[in-house]
C-alpha cells in the first residue's frame, strides 16, 4: 500500500525559511510525478509546485514563482519543498500528492505551516 509522510510544518515569521519533507513508501513505488499541494483555511486547495520524476521537470503557481523550490532525492523516494521570503498568506495545510504511472493520485495528510510573528 502506498504511502506519503509529510514533516517539517511549523511555525515561521514573515521573510522566514521552512522545508517540508515528503517520503513515499513502498520503497519499490516509482511515481511518475510529486507535487505540493496547499489549502488555507476557507480556500479550496490549490497546487503550490511539482516535479517529474524522470525529468526533473519542474512548475510552480505563479504565487510561489521565484520563492519556493521542490527538488527530489530518488534515492531517498523523497521529495521537498524549499519556502523562502514567506509571507502570512502562506499560511496553509501543506499536503504532498504522488501520481503513479495510471493516472492514480496518493496523497500525505498534510502538514500545517503558519507564518505569522
Amino acid at each position: 500500500q502506498v504511502q506519503l509522510v509529510e514533516s517539517g510544518g511549523g511555525l515561521v515569521q514573515p521573510g522566514g525559511s521552512l522545508k517540508l519533507s515528503c517520503t513515499t513508501s513502498p520503497f519499490t513505488f516509482s511515481p511518475y510525478a510529486m507535487s505540493w499541494h496547499r489549502q488555507a483555511p476557507g480556500k479550496e486547495r490549490e497546487l503550490v509546485a511539482a516535479v517529474t520524476s524522470a525529468t526533473g521537470r519542474t512548475n510552480y503557481a505563479d504565487s510561489v514563482k521565484g520563492r519556493f523550490i521542490i527538488s527530489r532525492d530518488i534515492a531517498k523516494n523523497t521529495v521537498y519543498l524549499e519556502m523562502n521570503s514567506m509571507k502570512p498568506e502562506d499560511t496553509a495545510v501543506y499536503y504532498c500528492k504522488a501520481l503513479d504511472n495510471y493516472g492514480v493520485d496518493y496523497w500525505g495528510k498534510g502538514t500545517l505551516v503558519t507564518v505569522s510573528s
